[in-house]
């Protein structure tokens, strides 16, 4: 029997909410119906390519009689809209980080909660094939120490938030994922070059496994570069997480060789596979993917190497 598509609306017409409404649209779950923006023609724009609505007051977007939405508007206005939508019955996705306060965070959890909705995050690194390709070659290893390093050029559209509340996230979250541990220790350096707020961050953790991790990431790199690296003890794992190529080392000689292979990694769209991982969480009633908890967590490591948690 053909199930009934979700009635879906994004709310936020920039790079992010483009993309989701791109693959929901192509997303047999979902119905694309409303594009909320605080600009009409862009909301109408972005809207008349997938014949839905473009709508530009958060009033219209709430009452629109939405089963879901993804919410890609800016961090700081995610929490009240989040919370409406929840309120009125409506599922969310929100992009991450999932709110810009921690007590913004537990309001969202709780809407959820209190009115039996699915809370997801959007983080979509999650999904990426090659993250799923590293945390299956992990699964019965004693991790050590993850690396990962997110670089590149300064985005002209970033202005509220540097680039560890853009990028590092993404990163905390893959180390939370990878080892199913939380976050204990902090040892951040931060820089200021060319932003207004900082643009190069090495960030030390411990994790209360005894795991230890380091992200590198900054917006002075003249090229994208995305590696994640694991140090177990009987492997190495390395995953380029643009290419998606991974490949893992192990069997050590005594004169210091290794064998290496090449690990399949599925060359699947990671927004398309978060947006289904939210659908089936909508659907079955079971707990999503990556959850407001999840969220919050990732949320408060954030801002705790910021000093700001």
């Amino acid at each position: 029997m053909t199930q009934i598509p979700i009635k879906v609306g994004v709310a936020g017409a920039g790079v992010m909410g483009r993309n989701h409404a791109r693959v929901l649209a192509e997303t047999r779950d979902f119905r694309l119906t409303h594009i909320l923006d605080a600009d009409a023609v862009t909301a109408e724009g972005v809207a008349a390519a997938y014949e839905a609505t473009g709508v530009a007051s958060v009033e219209a977007f709430v009452d629109a009689g939405l089963d879901a939405a993804v919410v890609a508007t800016p961090n700081r206005t995610h929490a009240d809209l989040s919370v409406a939508l929840l309120e009125k019955g409506v599922h969310v996705l929100v992009e991450k980080p999932i709110a810009a306060t921690v007590a913004d965070a537990q309001r969202m959890i709780d809407a959820a909660k209190a009115n039996n909705r699915v809370l997801m995050v959007g983080q979509v690194e999650r999904f990426n094939p090659a993250v799923e390709a590293v945390k299956r070659a992990i699964a019965d290893e004693d991790v050590i120490s993850i690396q990962i390093t997110r670089v590149g050029p300064f985005p002209p559209r970033m202005g509220e938030v540097g680039v560890v509340i853009d990028l590092a996230v993404h990163d905390i979250d893959i180390i939370r994922h990878l080892t199913g541990a939380e976050i204990v220790d902090v040892q951040p350096q931060l820089a200021r070059t060319k932003a207004e707020r900082e643009d190069t961050a090495l960030l030390q953790f411990r994790l209360d496994n005894g795991v230890i991790a380091h992200i590198t990431t900054n917006w002075v790199t003249p090229y994208k570069t995305r590696t994640l690296q694991v140090a177990t003890k009987g492997k190495f794992v390395v995953a380029d997480l643009m290419t998606r190529q991974v490949t893992e080392y192990f069997g050590q000689q005594p004169d210091g060789s290794y064998s290496t292979r090449g690990l399949m990694s599925w060359p699947n769209e990671p927004l398309k596979k978060e947006l289904e991982a939210f659908a089936y969480a909508i659907r079955t009633g079971e707990t999503p993917a990556v959850t407001g908890e999840d969220g919050l967590r990732n949320l408060e490591v954030a801002l705790r190497c910021l000093g700001e948690a």
